[in-house]
């Protein structure tokens, strides 16, 4: 089980095959608030993105590995609302 509280800001995202995923800008609530840099491609670009705590599947050499493959875990990703 990973502490959620344990994800620090500028930590990268990966997905499960070691895909970029994004950058945390913080933690809020349950999910990882990704840096606008770094979230959302096309017509997404330049906004915040959440990842829901539940995609976590563990913090390993100062990443956040997902439970999904990069390209599916960007599928899942939340708009800011």
């Amino acid at each position: 089980m990973v502490n959620i509280k344990d994800i620090k800001e500028h930590m990268e995202v990966i997905g499960a095959d070691g895909v970029h995923v994004g950058t945390v800008d913080r933690v809020e609530g349950r999910r990882i608030k990704l840096t606008k840099a770094s979230s959302g491609q096309g017509r997404h670009e330049g906004h915040h993105h959440f990842i829901d705590a539940g995609l976590i599947a563990d913090i390993e050499d100062g990443k956040v590995r997902l439970s999904a493959n990069g390209d599916i875990a960007v599928s899942f990703e939340q708009k800011q609302g």
